[in-house]
């Protein structure tokens, strides 16, 4: 196990019951590194973020941060990390500044200064109470919370939920100067572009496992890139090449019109053939992190796939957000976020109708 990574998590396995939450999935996370760690509800991301907080102990597998163990050595570990949840509370009767003197005590201290920095950044208004705040607002809390400290570690889970475009901006803006002084951070988020737009690697995980790792570039070498041309004259020789897939050409106002798809591998050929053609326009899209993600899960209604007790069943994803699962007892309202662990967070990695919750209290 190489001690350079920050994250090393190798074959991990976590059951709630006959549910298999995690079935021998693989991640790791290099210093100095935005990795987007990505799956839909219910794919394993929470459950994961759980047993690398030391909040859930795994049944299976190995588990590193910082090279010890978080089960273990939580509290020690703990000290070199932020951790923002993906379900914010707060305490109703302070104000933002006090709940920031709260967390900020918790964990032993912000940097003022940047603390100062991101309350403006953010136009966070630190005065009003915490119970006046809108969901955007108690995200801002929660950003300040875990990006003004001195962490090593960043772990985000959905960090920007309720923020308006600006702000998503701003926070893609702290983010990348917080890479640029070398603070590792792990994204989790829904939000494909946001992602694309800070990962400098990506691992995508389905059904407890990882099935894609790497950089958008290496992903990006086992999809299908889009070409689109317009020429003087007829692209002989497209239709036969290796690597072409849904050609089609058709005359316009003297020119020809042609799309099509192709291997990256082919590429420069197919632009070869293209220019000898005599190119008037052409654009080239390789396939964006969307499209990417999709891809990956296209295939995989009604897959099967194996309980705690070694028998296989049947998996779906219903898409259900955490609004939806409040009735269903999944998710525990106002709980109040303490800069670590939260017990008000939604556990979407649980089959449906299990009912059981976080455990609170830990990362400080």
């Amino acid at each position: 196990m190489s001690t350079a990574d920050v994250v090393r998590i190798e074959g991990l396995v976590k059951t709630f019951g006959s549910f298999r939450a995690l079935d021998g999935l693989d991640l790791d996370v290099r210093p100095g590194e935005v990795h987007g760690f990505l799956g839909p509800n219910g794919a394993g991301k929470s459950t994961t973020i759980r047993v690398l907080l030391g909040l859930a102990r795994a049944d299976g597998g190995s588990v590193s941060l910082f090279g010890g163990d978080p089960w273990r050595e939580a509290p020690r570990l703990h000290e070199r990390l932020s951790y923002l949840p993906g379900d914010v509370s707060l305490w109703g009767g302070l104000t933002g500044g006090q709940c920031l003197d709260v967390l900020a005590a918790a964990r032993g201290g912000l940097d003022e200064q940047r603390r100062s920095d991101l309350v403006e950044r953010f136009d966070l208004d630190p005065t009003k109470r915490a119970r006046d705040y809108s969901k955007g607002n108690r995200q801002k809390v929660a950003l300040v919370a875990a990006l003004a400290t001195d962490a090593e570690l960043l772990v985000l889970d959905e960090p920007t939920s309720g923020l308006d475009p600006l702000m998503e901006r701003t926070f893609q803006e702290v983010v990348r100067e917080r890479r640029a002084e070398g603070v590792t951070v792990v994204l989790s988020s829904h939000l494909l572009a946001e992602v694309e737009a800070l990962a400098d690697r990506v691992s995508i995980i389905r059904h407890g496992r990882t099935v894609e790792s790497g950089t958008l570039r290496d992903l990006r070498r086992h999809t299908r890139t889009k070409v689109h041309a317009v020429t003087s004259g007829d692209p002989d020789g497209l239709a036969e090449m290796p690597g072409v897939g849904d050609l089609e050409t058709e005359r316009l106002d003297g020119h020809v019109d042609t799309r099509f798809s192709i291997d990256p591998d082919h590429l420069d050929a197919a632009v070869g053939h293209l220019h000898r053609a005599g190119i008037h326009t052409l654009t080239v899209a390789p396939p964006s992190l969307d499209e990417l993600f999709l891809s990956t899960y296209e295939d995989t209604a009604g897959e099967t796939r194996e309980d705690g007790r070694g028998r296989r069943r049947r998996h779906r994803h219903d898409g259900r957000h955490a609004e939806d699962l409040v009735g269903a007892g999944r998710l525990r309202p106002e709980s109040p976020f303490s800069g670590g662990a939260h017990a008000g967070e939604l556990d979407d990695d649980l089959p449906e109708g299990d009912g059981r919750h976080r455990a609170g209290g830990g990362a400080r």
